[in-house]
């Protein structure tokens, strides 16, 4: 291997370490590549940490110094744990590399050249709610009524918005309408909250998260200096999970590695977070950036059986060609059964299979910590949970709350609560302190005097609300609001009178909630998702009482969160918080067009980044896989009847196999 004269062996002698020996043929090609430009495409399942670990280790058996390293990774704990496993092979103590997240070596960074921007090396990093602090106070001396109206975005919504828009480099206007939709009225305000913000956190010495990269790329742009100091220091640069960079990211490795000793390890087909700003263009465009790269592929999976194998290469030949680049999966391990393709009635009959099933393979001798159920979005497994409560069996879910505790779901059931019964004082003050300046004690006041006005006038107690004599109590900021939210309490109210619990639980999120929501949360569009599903959930009762009971009996069922977090426990995760996990038994739920991909992807036009989610997800399977198909929606009311994933029917028939559902009632 020819390396730069100047790469002579130094004071620290590495150990022998026999990489041959170590590697399989792919994995030793790429850990000792000649220096230069190298893409590494390592599918899933094919160690590539391994092969990043070993390639640091290998520059320094040929004499590079670690300090002329750089690794950037996108967790501490994956920079711990590769330099962990550095030091284990070669002695090579992990303080004496620069290995980390982009944000913390761009602070690294900043704190030594960020005065060539103006930077005072003083500065102080704000967190998350310091930062929406910083920029509600800007908002209000730009625009003092933005925040009063509630379907406008709050601080930390809007925090999302300019974030999203400095990590993809798009203009404000092009970030709302692409990702935050249901903000386009305000898209004109946005530009001077963020041209605020900005001076706001200059004057007051202060970095947000994003200013780490954002100023980190604006070092190196303005001084050239600088720039080549980085280049010629660190003449090896290292990143993992380069499909996951943003447009930022990628500027500053391509900036510090001009040199094009830069090796970027990744997989095009896992590229699953543009929400967050990730960029598939810069690992499909990275040859065209750095001349003369090699592209090694590393294809040799160790996790799952040939026929999950086989499955998962026809996902991936399924993507739009030039659109990708070309890989095969290739086994190490044995044949086994192909994948299962399983046609449930709806949602329910779906979750008795799998619970069917699971207590099959606990019968084999899995443990339930090695089966997981994957899933699109977090509502689709409203059933499943239902199920697993109902028959108490342990599970946990490691993308988030389980769904009756989610905040607005509960914000929901609150509204429903308090208008079933208005002396609930719980749910009344949860729901209150959604208004402006309501805190508790008001929120109590508030609740007593339309008791008391309703008991003197022998009134309803929600008409009381609405009263002049009530209303005259609410703090200035929330004036404007109450009759909208009195309003629609009094349309729950109607409907549960007059109508079945699902045509309340609509009307509740079609109203003053409904606005609430679009405000108060990035997210919007999945909590809406969420909350719609509880329409199809209140299908199945005649009452709100039972409605109600049920929820409260599921919360006291499933609230205990002091549980062994290591205990044996079924797993429950979404499709995106699974990626890098593997089990050896995989349900993938709710395999219809509209729920995976969905809906919105589908509208779009853009399912790519779906399929590849699919991709993620077959791929997590080490001996069984189980794709699930509900062939009736009930999500959002009256039943409709669905057609399978396209990811599916794009498959040939012959990589999976039917499995009959057993219909029984008897557990």
């Amino acid at each position: 291997m020819e390396f730069p004269p100047d790469h002579r062996p130094h004071a620290h002698a590495v150990p022998p370490i026999d990489f041959r020996a170590q590697l399989n043929d792919e994995q030793f090609a790429a850990v000792t590549a000649e220096p230069g430009p190298l893409l590494v495409l390592a599918g899933a399942g094919s160690g590539k940490t391994r092969t990043l670990t070993y390639r640091v280790a290998y520059l320094l058996s040929q004499g590079v110094r670690p300090s002329e390293i750089l690794l950037l990774t996108f967790t501490n704990k994956a920079a711990k744990e590769m330099l962990h496993r550095v030091h284990e092979l070669t002695g090579v103590e992990q303080a004496r590399f620069w290995g980390g997240t982009f944000h913390s070596i761009g602070h690294r960074s900043l704190r030594t050249h960020g005065e060539t921007i103006g930077l005072s090396r003083t500065f102080t990093i704000l967190d998350a709610e310091e930062a929406e602090g910083v920029l509600r106070d800007a908002v209000d001396e730009t625009d003092r009524g933005f925040f009063k109206d509630k379907t406008h975005p709050k601080p930390g919504p809007l925090h999302a918005i300019l974030s999203m828009a400095r990590n993809t480099q798009l203009p404000l206007a092009e970030t709302v309408t692409r990702f935050f939709p249901q903000h386009e009225a305000v898209i004109d305000r946005l530009p001077a909250f963020a041209r605020r913000y900005a001076e706001r956190k200059r004057s007051d010495n202060v970095l947000d998260y994003d200013d780490l990269l954002e100023h980190w790329l604006e070092v190196l742009r303005r001084s050239p200096e600088t720039a080549e100091y980085f280049s010629h220091r660190f003449r090896h640069v290292l990143v993992d999970e380069y499909q996951d960079t943003n447009v930022v990211q990628s500027q500053i490795v391509d900036l510090i590695g001009a040199h094009h000793r830069v090796m970027a390890v990744g997989d095009d087909a896992q590229c699953i977070y543009t929400w967050r700003g990730a960029n598939v263009e810069n690992i499909l465009t990275f040859p065209d950036r750095h001349p003369g790269t090699v592209i090694h592929r590393i294809e040799t999976n160790y996790r799952s059986t040939p026929q999950i194998l086989a499955l998962a290469n026809g996902v991936l030949l399924a993507q739009p060609r030039g659109r990708a680049f070309e890989k095969e999966l290739r086994p190490h391990r044995a044949n086994s059964e192909k994948p299962y393709f399983v046609q449930a009635m709806d949602g329910r009959e779906q979750a008795q299979f799998i619970v069917q099933r699971v207590r099959g393979l606990l019968d084999e001798g899995c443990s339930l910590s090695d089966i997981a159920i994957l899933y699109r979005a977090h509502f689709q497994a409203l059933d499943i949970q239902l199920e697993l409560s109902r028959l108490q069996i342990p599970y946990q879910i490691t993308s988030g709350v389980r769904f009756f505790e989610q905040a607005h779901v509960r914000d929901l059931v609150a509204m429903l609560r308090f208008v079933y019964n208005p002396s609930d004082a719980a749910a009344w003050n949860r729901i209150a302190v959604l208004l402006p300046k309501v805190g508790d004690k008001n929120a109590q006041k508030l609740h007593s005097a339309a008791r008391d006005h309703a008991r003197l006038l022998q009134q309803d107690f929600i008409d009381a609300l609405a009263t002049d004599d009530v209303a005259s109590r609410v703090p200035k900021e929330a004036k404007e609001e109450w009759p909208k939210f009195t309003a629609s309490l009094s349309q729950v109210r109607e409907m549960m009178r007059t109508m079945k619990p699902h045509n309340a639980v609509e009307i509740a999120i079609d109203g003053w909630y409904g606005d609430y929501l679009k405000g108060a949360y990035a997210n919007y569009v999945s909590r809406l998702d969420d909350l719609k599903s509880l329409i199809g959930f209140a299908g199945r009762f005649e009452e709100m009482q039972e409605l109600l009971a049920q929820i409260m009996l599921l919360n006291s069922e499933t609230s205990d969160r002091s549980a062994d977090p290591d205990a044996d426990s079924l797993r429950l995760t979404t499709v995106h918080q699974a990626k890098g996990l593997e089990y050896a038994a995989v349900f993938l739920i709710g395999l219809a067009d509209g729920s995976f991909p969905l809906r919105r992807a589908i509208e779009a036009g853009d399912v790519e980044e779906e399929r590849r989610l699919f991709y993620v997800a077959v791929t997590r399977a080490r001996d069984e896989l189980y794709l699930c198909f509900p062939k009736v929606n009930t999500k959002g009311g009256p039943a409709m009847l669905q057609t399978p994933s396209r990811f599916l029917l794009e498959l040939p028939s012959d990589l999976y196999q039917p499995l009959r559902v057993r219909r029984t009632t008897s557990w």
